[in-house]
């Protein structure tokens, strides 16, 4: 490579205030020609960067097409027949910062130059590799460092850019279905999701834990149980933990939230797991539990779906005949079913009063959460209690007491009107993460795909088959 244009002073490639070259070994090797005896021999003390004097008007279009702010592109090659793209790119004239790749501090000693090679978005039909001249520089605090470059935000061979494509991808399709589209291996995929993730949540704003939500999902039987936490207000996970013990919330408290940041915590909503309270009760004394009302409403089924046993299936086989198949219309809502599933529930309660009884009680229960004051919703609930009376309606008995012994829980309501199907809502997002990713293997990483899903609001589209 020849420097006919270039100068101590600068020249046309500008002058570097403070940089120093007198240090570089001669042990060192640059590319293009630099070596460490020119830049000792030629420029001692104050240097300017080594750019061509002259820039043509076909690297300039080369240069405005791969649009990285401060570099250029001296030097390209295309190969028609593997339809490949190779640009040289090196610093332009006016920019002459530098700095430290470990802690980011600005740095004015070089110590060597190379070239790096990374690969960039495709160009139309053709992939983009692009050859990057770079600078190892000595920083007070790291000691010799490769330079900070924002196109290149780490030592993968990727650009920022074509990470930000993967990872928007990633978003919306299965790791599989994007390693076809780039190229790729899943694992690399992969790690430069998670590289993307990790980068949007360095940067983002996380909002303020005010109402609380505490719920598991299970896995199976190898992984059991995930304790989720997560943020009603905003409506995304903040936490993950394996298994559903007090010890597994009491990590939560202890290594991710801060004393004044316990103490800002309003309510926090729950079903009626036990170890979940103890662990509520001991690090957030001051918060208000409340209980899910999805969960309760779960027990009002499985006391319904009780009643059904005892009323056919245990009967015989010709009872058990006329109810089979028609479990689903006790557990819907009378109001989501059409003009023929009610008269077919219709059908069914001609055949058995208690258990019409049993469907108008659950159905009535849901009245509960309509009341704003914690007097009338008492009331409501006494009065719900009375027509139990004389019913004979073992399981409902028994979910009437489980009601009295978690009042407090269910009264606070009242108090703080958290949004309640945002728990269901956030475990329903982490399990079609899981269907589509086939599982997860760190935990961290599904819980920034469950963080990122939430803020992109993104919807999965579920395809039925044709009847």
């Amino acid at each position: 490579m020849s420097f006919a244009g270039f100068s101590k002073r600068g020249g046309k490639g500008g002058k570097v205030p403070g940089l120093d070259f007198s240090s570089l070994s001669t042990a060192r090797h640059f590319p293009q020609g630099i070596d460490a005896a020119y830049l000792a021999g030629h420029c001692s003390g104050p240097l300017a960067f080594p750019y061509a004097a002259t820039m043509t008007k076909l690297d300039q279009d080369w240069t405005k097409i791969l649009g990285w702010p401060g570099y250029r592109v001296y030097q390209h090659k295309i190969n028609e027949k593997n339809k490949t793209l190779r640009l040289w790119v090196r610093r332009k004239a006016g920019n002459q910062k530098l700095a430290c790749g470990g802690c980011g501090q600005r740095v004015h000693e070089i110590r060597e130059v190379y070239e790096r090679e990374v690969r960039d978005l495709p160009w139309g039909q053709y992939a983009v590799t692009v050859v990057i001249e770079l600078y190892r520089v000595n920083c007070p605090k790291c000691g010799v460092k490769a330079e900070k470059v924002d196109p290149l935000p780490s030592k993968a061979p990727f650009s920022k850019r074509f990470e930000e494509a993967v990872g928007q991808a990633c978003e919306s399709a299965p790791v599989l279905r994007v390693a076809r589209q780039f190229h790729l291996p899943e694992r690399t995929v992969r790690a430069i999701d998670v590289r993307y993730l990790e980068r949007w949540a360095a940067r983002r704003r996380k909002p303020a834990l005010r109402h609380l939500g505490v719920d598991e999902i299970y896995l199976g039987k190898s992984q059991k149980f995930l304790t989720v936490v997560s943020n009603l207000q905003s409506g995304e996970a903040v936490w993950f933990g394996w298994e559903r013990k007090q010890e597994t919330l009491d990590r939560f408290f202890q290594e991710e939230l801060s004393a004044r940041q316990r103490r800002g915590i309003e309510a926090a909503c729950l079903d009626m797991h036990e170890p979940y309270r103890l662990s509520l009760e001991a690090w957030a004394p001051q918060c208000s539990l409340i209980y899910d009302k999805f969960h309760i409403m779960q027990h009002a089924n499985e006391a319904v779906t009780e009643v059904r046993r005892a009323e056919f299936f245990r009967q015989g086989g010709a009872m058990r005949e006329l109810v089979k198949g028609k479990h689903w219309l006790l557990l819907t809502r009378w109001v989501n079913l059409s003009r023929g599933k009610k008269h077919m529930l219709q059908e069914l309660f001609a055949l058995n009063r208690r258990l019409m009884k049993a469907y108008l009680l659950k159905e009535s229960l849901d009245r509960l959460w309509n009341y704003r004051y914690p007097g009338a919703m008492m009331r409501y609930l006494h009065q719900w209690m009375d027509q139990l009376r004389w019913q004979r309606l073992r399981p409902l008995e028994k979910l009437a007491d489980m009601l009295v012994k978690h009042l407090p829980g269910i009264l606070n309501y009242c108090e703080h009107k958290v949004p309640l199907g945002v728990v269901e809502a956030i475990n329903g997002n982490i399990k079609a993460l899981l269907r589509r990713g086939r599982g997860y293997r760190d935990i961290k990483y599904l819980l920034l795909k469950a963080q990122r899903l939430a803020f992109t609001k993104t919807e999965f589209i579920t395809l039925q088959r044709p009847a």
